[in-house]
């Protein structure tokens, strides 16, 4: 028998017409007092690295009803390390297409951060908007110089928010000046810096922590990290904006292999609507200021040192994290999802399965209704492999394959290699009344003859809330 479970009380269909209130998701949502049950996820102290310094400042980029700054420079103190990954998207905004030149004309050497804007995302707005995000990552590298010799190319640039528009660069321009001037390194720099990004996030997103590693184990390194997104992200590449910040030291080309590594296991395993944006790039900047004269540097030439692969383990947890906060934010989400795919011979099918299941419109409605819907995740799972190069290679043996949902230590099978069982409908009601929930796709339970991967990706279920946000359409 089917699992049946109270459902939210349901708007009853109508083809009448409905009094409606159209708004825009960037006034109405901007800048609103973060929700009760977000405050956990906001640091009130952090460790941050060395030598880098933050700051944000309105100017004038977010909607007239929003009072948050919207202007933000994360800057080294000393030429360093930088990486980026980008989005994929044919379509990206001018801040992608800027970063990523700078990116191949530097291989990453010398480079101070990145300048960036929210309220504004700078797409579709042809040679003019180049011109503008140029601009503007030249006059900040200008105003951090400090004397130093810079021709205006050592900070990356981001955007975020509507698309379509140009930039009000000339505001831009004008608070530049004044941001550089209160530049610091305090937890609240950090923590405005991470407000200043927001669009329609409803908190900051920042994490910070410390690490050692295998040369220098007496040395206390540090990661920053600050991200924003709360739609338009399914993985390519990146999924949001991202900046990351160490003191460790890190050659260019061995920080760009530990940047795209972790990114593959953190914001490429995440999904809130199936949409990649196209301003998405996430960033990392090494400055080893906090290491030794002697301390060597963490490299992969001539081949990967042993603090290459302790830190490639750190970084990877870390940015899995900072991912989890832009789930944790999703649109009108009300359920935090993780996709457990085990079994797989490699991890790119199972990834691959977990990132289709992630984008199964109904079964994350249902997951919305407090209905687990596992023969939703058994539909997804039949067709993820269709016309993929892991078609038609026995991966998924419907008479091996279970699926369970887990509340801490407890798992709940709903399909036992193949065959539905019986469920306690008390436990499974408890489960699905959570705002985390797990489930388990197992394509091999017990009958695994050779090792197998794991992959986990994360999302979230879909509401009548992130309909209207994005619809812009109020129902009354």
């Amino acid at each position: 028998m089917p699992v049946r479970l109270p459902y939210p009380q349901l708007r009853a269909f109508s083809t009448k017409p409905r009094q409606c209130a159209k708004f825009d998701k960037f006034e109405l949502y901007g800048g609103r007092p973060i929700p009760a049950n977000k405050q956990r996820l906001i640091p009130t102290s952090g460790s941050y690295p060395q030598g880098f310094t933050v700051g944000s400042t309105r100017a004038g980029i977010k909607p007239a009803g929003n009072i948050q700054p919207d202007l933000v420079i994360v800057a080294s103190e000393t030429p360093a390390s930088g990486a980026a990954v980008f989005t994929k998207n044919e379509f990206c905004a001018a801040s992608v297409s800027v970063s990523r030149e700078l990116m191949r004309h530097t291989n990453g050497a010398g480079l101070r951060g990145v300048v960036a804007n929210a309220g504004c995302a700078n797409t579709l707005t042809g040679q003019a908007g180049l011109d503008d995000a140029t601009a503007m990552g030249r006059e900040a590298a200008r105003c951090i110089s400090n004397g130093m010799a810079d021709n205006g190319n050592s900070l990356m640039v981001m955007h975020t928010g509507a698309g379509a528009q140009r930039l009000p660069i000339d505001n831009i321009l004008h608070h530049l000046p004044k941001l550089t001037k209160t530049m610091g390194n305090t937890h609240d720099h950090w923590l405005d810096a991470a407000v200043a990004l927001s669009t329609t996030d409803t908190y900051p997103k920042l994490i910070s922590r410390t690490f050692s590693l295998p040369s220098a184990s007496a040395t206390k390194f540090s990661l920053a990290g600050l991200t924003k997104g709360a739609g338009m992200v399914h993985p390519n590449m990146a999924t949001t904006l991202g900046i990351i910040c160490t003191d460790a030291p890190v050659t260019p080309p061995a920080l760009q292999i530990l940047l795209k590594g972790a990114a593959s296991r953190s914001y490429n395993c995440i999904s809130i609507d199936g949409d990649t944006s196209t301003n998405d790039m996430v960033t990392m900047f090494a400055n080893g200021a906090a290491a030794s004269p002697d301390q060597p540097a963490v490299d992969i030439s001539p081949e990967p040192s042993v603090d290459f692969v302790a830190f490639q383990q750190v970084l990877s947890e870390f940015m899995a994290d900072m991912a989890k906060l832009v789930v944790r934010d999703a649109e009108g989400a009300s359920k935090f999802i993780t996709i457990r795919v085990r079994g797989s011979p490699s991890y790119d099918a199972a990834h691959h399965i977990a990132s289709v299941i992630s984008r199964s419109v109904l079964w994350k409605t249902g997951i919305y209704g407090r209905d687990p819907n596992w023969h939703g995740i058994l539909a997804a799972l039949g067709y993820s492999l269709l016309d993929t190069s892991f078609a038609g290679q026995g991966i998924i043996i419907p008479e091996q394959t279970s699926v369970s949902f887990r509340d801490g230590a407890e798992t709940v099978k709903f399909l036992d290699c193949g065959v539905p069982v019986p469920v306690d409908e008390v436990k499974i009601k408890q489960i699905m009344d959570k705002e985390d929930i797990e489930t388990i796709v197992d394509l091999r339970d017990g009958t695994a003859e050779k090792p197998t991967e794991e992959a986990v990706y994360w999302t979230c279920d879909m509401t009548h809330d992130f309909i209207s946000m994005n619809s812009g359409v109020e129902i009354r």
